[in-house]
Order: C-alpha cells, then sequence, then structure tokens
C-alpha cells in the first residue's frame, strides 16, 4: 500500500486540473468522477466555508450544494443514484437546476430494467430473490425513465445499462439484449456494462456494434484489468467510448471501501491503471473517438487525484 508523505490538499491544482480537463472535453475527451458527494474533497475540490451554517460545515448544505462547485473543475459526472430508483420528474428538475449548463451527465439505467432477479438483500424487502418482471422491458423503461429525462437529453452525455455477475451464459444473455437494444428510442446514447468476463465475446461486441451502443471499459473484481480489457479485438463498438475505473482487479468492494475510506487521499496507488488510463486518453484523440472517462474513489483512494495524475 503506498501512503503519501505530505498532505494532498496542499499540493493539489485545483485550477490546473480543470483548465486540462476543459481542453480535452473541447477534444471530446471528458473525464470525471463517480458521483460527487464527498467530503473527503474538502479542502480539495471542495471549499469548506462554502458550506457553512452559523459558523458550521453543514453536510446537509454540502450535500444539496456542491455540484455547482464540482462542476467549476469537472465537465462531467457518473450519476450512479439513478441505478436505485426511477427518480420522479422534480427530482431530475432539481438536480439539472443545481447544476451549471454546462456540465454533462452519464446516467445509470435503474436496475428496475436491468435486473433479472432481485438480490437478496434487506433493501430489496420481499422482492429479494425473486424473478423482476420488469428485466430488459423497454416500456418499463421509456414510461418511468427515458420520458422524464427527455427535457434534459442534450446535457445527457449517456446511459449505461449495468449489469451485475450473472449466472446465465453468454449466448443466452446476448439472445435477450438484442431485442431489448433495437426497441430503444434515438433519443440518447447508450452503453452497456457486464460483470462477467465470461461475456466478453465477439457475439456481444457485435450486439453492441450493430446498434452503435458502447461497451463500457470497467475495472472491477472479476474484470480483466484496463489495459488488458481495453485491447480486446471489436470491443470499440461505437464512435463513442465509456471507461468506469471502478475497483482494483481481484479486490471486492467491500474491503475496498474499509481500506480507501474516507477518499481523502490516494491509499493505494494503481500505476498500471493510471498507464491504461492514458493509453485510452491518446488512443481516443489519435482515433477522433469521443470518450467519457470516470474514475471512483474506489479504485486508489481518491479520485481526484487519480485523474490529476493522469492528466499531469
Amino acid at each position: 500500500m503506498t501512503l503519501p508523505l505530505f498532505d494532498p490538499a496542499s499540493s493539489f491544482d485545483k485550477a490546473a486540473l480543470a483548465g486540462r480537463l476543459r481542453s480535452l472535453a473541447s477534444q471530446n475527451i471528458w473525464i470525471g468522477t463517480s458521483s460527487w458527494k464527498y467530503p473527503g474533497w474538502l479542502d480539495q475540490i471542495y471549499s469548506r466555508d462554502r458550506y457553512a451554517t452559523r459558523g458550521k460545515f453543514s453536510q446537509k448544505r454540502f450535500e444539496a450544494e456542491c455540484l455547482a462547485e464540482y462542476a467549476e473543475t469537472f465537465p462531467i459526472v457518473c450519476g450512479d443514484f439513478s441505478f436505485y430508483q426511477f427518480p420522479t420528474p422534480e427530482f431530475w428538475q432539481r438536480l439539472f437546476a443545481t447544476g451549471p449548463p454546462g456540465l454533462r451527465f452519464a446516467l445509470k439505467v435503474p436496475e428496475e430494467v436491468t435486473a433479472e432477479v432481485f438480490p437478496r438483500h434487506a433493501r430489496y424487502g420481499p422482492r429479494a430473490g425473486m424473478k423482476n418482471q420488469s428485466f430488459l422491458n423497454a416500456d418499463a423503461l421509456a414510461a418511468g425513465f427515458l420520458e422524464p429525462l427527455a427535457p434534459y437529453r442534450d446535457r445527457v452525455a449517456a446511459l449505461i445499462f449495468e449489469f451485475g455477475a450473472r449466472a446465465t451464459a453468454a449466448r443466452e444473455f446476448v439472445a435477450g439484449l438484442g431485442p431489448f437494444l433495437k426497441l430503444l428510442p434515438p433519443s440518447f446514447r447508450y452503453s452497456v456494462e457486464v460483470r462477467n468476463r465470461s461475456y466478453l465475446v465477439p457475439a456481444y461486441f457485435d450486439c453492441l456494434a450493430e446498434r452503435q451502443v458502447a461497451h463500457v471499459f470497467n475495472a472491477w473484481t472479476k474484470m480483466p484489468p484496463l489495459a488488458e480489457h481495453i485491447a480486446i479485438p471489436g470491443a470499440l463498438t461505437a464512435d463513442f467510448t465509456v471507461v468506469r475505473a471502478l475497483l482494483r482487479e481481484g479486490r471486492p468492494y467491500e474491503q475496498a471501501v474499509e481500506q480507501l475510506s474516507p477518499y481523502d487521499q490516494v491509499r493505494d496507488e494503481n500505476p498500471e491503471g493510471r498507464e491504461a488510463l492514458r493509453a485510452l486518453i491518446r488512443r481516443m484523440r489519435e482515433e477522433r473517438r469521443a470518450a467519457l472517462i470516470f474514475v471512483n474513489n474506489r479504485f486508489e483512494g481518491n479520485a481526484p487525484t487519480t485523474i490529476q495524475a493522469i492528466t499531469e
């Protein structure tokens, strides 16, 4: 484990990073983080006194208002929150009013459409372990998600369908995915993230390419390292790509939370992962292909510092 020998906030040049990210965004290379409400980024991305109430830091005020300050540095953000719900029209209105017009969003599609069986977890209540009747239901997706989001489509860079690790074979997965993707309206750009290494086969990539849907290159516990993942033939399936640097290979999510919280500094540097992201940026610039790149705190411990390092 690599521990810093100095205060990371003192060496963080927020203005320089913002300038580099704006320059890359002008070349269609959009780099941001997975979510944004992290007090660990105070005195780095966020100004502590901006969220003071009666002289004290207010967590409530921070969570309600920090997106505007986030956008002073980053041009794009990945919203994981929408994976767990069908947000209401009122929610979308508040969200897009909080973030400035120039900020772009990549949003996860609700698991109400991507979970074939609801996980056995207390938050699912009586549905835990049960088959999901809305799995790959294009009508449910349109009514509950796409239509309320439609007024803000110009600010949505991509939608992400995340499919957790599954017991079904790649052939069966692709057989169900293809017809579903054909039903999606062309008003949004779509991408698919899988957590099964065995799904990374030509039939899957061909299914996405036929419909100009991007494959998401994800760094995840049981997925290939980013450099290996990105090098798979045929994996660039659209005129844009999505990358999510989430976890180090082999490290479970719960372990990452325990070891890397509170996300105020890099605690486990991943040089190979950083270089893979740099190489992808160079390649996408050369190919003039749009890229949406998102770094999670659980990749190294502090997403802004990881992004600072790969863009310097």
